[in-house]
């Protein structure tokens, strides 16, 4: 099975054509394609992500926490698979590295050594690691931006704290694509292929200095059962706090890094993240 999840929220707004103007912020649209700039403006951040999906009739949330620089993009996120029925972790933390074009994780379980990392390069995943790794790279959530095509300005709100303006539209994965960085380029490329839909509506809030401090993508992938039942749909938020924070991040050397074949699993789907490197921790309960 697959992947990491969680939700947003939203209000009224709107316009005609899907962009108006919103309380001194600008042309939606404009502002949401400048948003990932910011963030290298600002230089790096704390983060929290959720990632909701239905896995076997129950929805489960995988959750993350970590920090980011969106100057280097580079980034460490500690993740954590759901609980088995019972309230009972199955999983260890996964300890996830976010590089360009690269993801590697440690502590993933499927007879790799507890001592080793597993490398996935983004490109070659279907979903371009939105939703594999079971937590969206940052900067990748705030790159998807770029792509947005439609978007209103719903009202000012607080999100932990802070004042932000509230937006709400659709992005196109093959747009945002095309406007990415180097080092997302190839991984949203595969996105717009992949997913059942190259569309996606999200929710951002974005502070009075145009950073996202909060953003909520909804994607959808096929199953492959190929009948028209098989589209699942996943919920990816991502919350920024604390910039300017830290962050010393280690890539592993070749040697630290699993060359071995990785157990697959019963259960496993062919979903997004059902790759030989990635079907179990992507999923984490197959509860």
């Amino acid at each position: 099975m697959v992947c990491v999840c969680l939700a947003g929220a939203g209000c009224s707004g709107a316009g005609q054509g899907g962009s108006v103007e919103g309380a001194g912020g600008g042309d939606p649209v404009a502002v949401l394609h400048r948003a990932a700039d910011r963030l290298v403006a600002a230089g790096s951040a704390k983060a929290r992500t959720a990632m909701q999906m239905a896995s076997g009739g129950t929805r489960v949330t995988i959750r993350g926490e970590g920090v980011y620089d969106f100057a280097e993009r580079l980034g460490q996120l500690k993740v954590r698979l759901p609980q088995d029925p019972a309230g009972t972790s199955e999983h260890r933390p996964i300890t996830e590295l976010l590089a360009p074009g690269a993801l590697f994780m440690k502590n993933r379980g499927a007879g790799v050594p507890d001592d080793k990392w597993v490398r996935v390069e983004t490109e070659s995943l279907s979903d371009g690691n939105l939703v594999t790794g079971g937590a969206t790279d940052p900067f990748a959530a705030a790159e998807v931006l770029r792509g947005t095509r439609t978007a209103t300005f719903v009202g000012r709100t607080e999100v932990a704290g802070t004042a932000v303006r509230h937006y709400r539209g659709t992005a196109d994965l093959a747009r945002a694509a095309r406007g990415a960085s180097e080092g997302n380029r190839k991984a949203l490329a595969a996105a717009a292929e992949g997913f059942a839909t190259a569309e996606v509506p999200f929710d951002a809030y974005l502070d009075d200095e145009g950073r996202i401090r909060k953003v909520r993508h909804r994607f959808s992938f096929s199953n492959g059962q190929g009948d028209g039942t098989g589209t699942v749909d996943v919920a990816s938020t991502t919350l920024l706090y604390d910039f300017g924070a830290a962050v010393r991040v280690r890539l592993p050397e070749d040697a630290d890094i699993y060359a071995g074949r990785i157990a697959a699993e019963p259960g496993d789907t062919g979903e997004p993240g059902d790759t030989g490197a990635t079907n179990d921790a992507a999923v984490g309960g197959k509860n």
